[in-house]
């Protein structure tokens, strides 16, 4: 398996408040696959917190495009509250 790191912009629409369709390198992608809560533990918490909170950062899910070609995303929300392309993994 390959992995491909990127920072670039992406368009993400959502049914049901799940990603349902991605437009990266301008190909449109259907997610295939049900998708999952990227989330991440605060770098630094006092002793006595056992179980911090996690911050949602983004999605993980397969997509597929209308050529069947299937890569697994990782899309995250940029510092402009937009979603930027964080991992491809082919």
């Amino acid at each position: 398996m390959s992995t491909q790191t990127t920072h670039e912009p992406v368009a993400l629409w959502f049914e049901r408040d799940l990603p349902a369709r991605l437009v990266w390198s301008c190909r449109r992608w259907r997610v295939s696959d049900t998708p999952t809560e990227l989330r991440v533990e605060p770098a630094v918490t006092p002793a006595f917190i056992t179980h911090p909170p996690r911050r949602f950062v983004g999605w993980r899910f397969q997509a597929t495009d209308d050529d069947g070609t299937t890569h697994m995303f990782e899309v995250v929300l940029g510092a402009d509250g937009g979603w930027v392309l964080g991992r491809v993994y082919d």
